[in-house]
């Protein structure tokens, strides 16, 4: 096993100063915070790995480029450029900006709906998607390849679909109610793990015999490009665009949270490849949903620095280092004997909590103790993908039971350095030490949609 990590392929100019709490003011917090980390204040966090989703570090180049903004209603000189960026990178004709992920995907998938009954299968969607799909009147189906719930076993591609059963199920629920299949690519809710090329076309074949649209969910497409050059054969001496660029190719629409790989604070993209008709969908329901179709929800200044980002992400140095902190990480935690969803993925540790906090049942949330516990015990916020995520069945509303229950230390871009990451090591650590002594947890509320964000629990006693 490689041990040696990359050092930044950055200099530090600018410095936050963060908070130390207490463990005694912690306890105070997270009750508060009715035992759900996403209600913490970010000042009473000392290490914050919730999301990377808007929360990393800008460039020199970015704050320069969001002086020059163009805040003009329509038809701004910021859209111009950043749509020449993204479609340069995509090769897609048509490029609408969005505010951020989940405004792409409440304009795009609601185009897809014909009618009721009709299903989007994914590799494995997230949560805003699953959200999503179901607001939209369909219904989310995971097809992901059975390695992925394997954590202790390596596979070069956990992400992957598992092609068989994907037309398995198109022919059980008849192609005319498949509304679209979605490549979700770092796959998130399998640990950050990536597709490969092989899979994708092996998936895209399948979306083409039964004339299905296929949907690149790529918040973190050039982690995963960095992965195929790693691990894929055929691809090592390709560029990350080029890798970019054969994907894009596959697929029919491309769906992009660019708080991610667009190293922004805010914004996403939506980018179809020639289908006129749908654009003018979109480009219609954007409107009263998001703003002008020419800013989408954001200012020029967030366009520029998007237009900047989105290449930056695409820069190897910066991959290789950003994927090295995350090995870093679980490296940390495996030779504890902490039990890691391995291979490491593309932007978190997943820590395996069925196996971390087995007495614990699914429905009491053992993920989200874990994630609590750490909080107590470091003042590192973390979050939960496993049941607590999963929410309920739409149609019989009883807790749905995730097959992997995760606490997920997610790392923001160009954020925190390898000593951080070693308070995080040793704070997972000492809970792991004291793991049977963690309680489940119960509902003082519950939300009927995305209930994660906005829950409050309490500790069954």
């Amino acid at each position: 096993m490689n041990k040696e990590y990359v050092a930044p392929p950055y200099r530090i100019k600018m410095v936050e100063p963060i908070k130390i709490t207490t463990k005694e003011e912690r306890i105070t917090y997270l009750k508060e915070a009715g035992y759900n980390p996403f209600s913490l204040r970010s000042e009473d966090v000392y290490i914050d790995l919730l999301t990377d989703s808007g929360t990393g570090a800008m460039s020199h180049f970015q704050w320069a480029a969001l002086m020059q903004g163009d805040e003009a209603y329509a038809g701004s000189r910021s859209f111009f450029k950043f749509e020449q960026v993204v479609k340069d990178i995509t090769g897609y004709k048509y490029i609408i900006p969005a505010h951020q992920g989940r405004g792409a995907e409440q304009v795009m998938l609601p185009q897809l709906v014909k009618h009721d009954s009709m299903v989007f299968i994914s590799n494995m969607h997230f949560d805003t998607t699953r959200a999503h799909v179901e607001i939209a009147g369909a219904r989310a189906i995971d097809c992901v390849i059975d390695e992925c719930f394997d954590t202790e076993t390596y596979h070069p591609f956990k992400g992957n679909f598992d092609v068989k059963r994907l037309e398995e199920i198109i022919l059980d629920k008849g192609k005319e109610n498949v509304a679209g299949i979605i490549m979700t690519i770092t796959n998130n809710s399998a640990g950050g793990q990536p597709v490969s090329i092989d899979n994708m076309k092996k998936t895209v074949a399948i979306a083409r015999k039964y004339d299905i649209p296929v949907i690149i969910d790529g918040a973190r497409y050039a982690e995963n490009a960095y992965f195929v050059k790693q691990r894929e054969e055929g691809y090592h001496e390709k560029t990350v665009k080029e890798i970019a660029r054969e994907v894009f190719d596959l697929a029919d629409i491309f769906l992009m949270s660019a708080k991610k790989d667009g190293l922004s604070n805010i914004g996403g993209i939506i980018a179809i490849k020639d289908n006129e008709d749908l654009y003018n969908q979109c480009r219609t329901y954007i409107v009263p949903m998001e703003g002008f179709p020419t800013y989408g929800g954001l200012t020029g200044r967030d366009m520029e620095v998007l237009a900047v980002g989105l290449k930056e992400a695409l820069e190897e140095d910066f991959l290789r280092h950003r994927l090295d902190q995350v090995r870093y990480l679980g490296d940390r935690l495996r030779d504890a004997g902490v039990p890691i969803q391995y291979p490491t993925g593309g932007h978190a540790v997943f820590v395996d909590c069925k196996k971390f906090a087995p007495h614990i049942p699914y429905h009491q949330f053992p993920a989200q103790s874990v994630t609590n516990a750490l909080y107590l015990e470091t003042g590192v916020r973390a979050v939960e993908i496993g049941s607590f995520l999963l929410g309920r069945n739409p149609d019989t509303h009883e807790n749905l039971e995730s097959p992997l229950e995760l606490m997920r230390l997610t790392i923001p871009r160009r954020t925190y350095t390898y000593k951080h990451l070693d308070v995080v090591a040793s704070g997972v650590i000492e809970v792991f030490k004291r793991r049977e002594q963690l309680k489940g947890l119960t509902f003082e509320y519950e939300p009927p949609v995305l209930r994660h964000f906005t829950a409050k629990l309490k500790p069954i006693e």
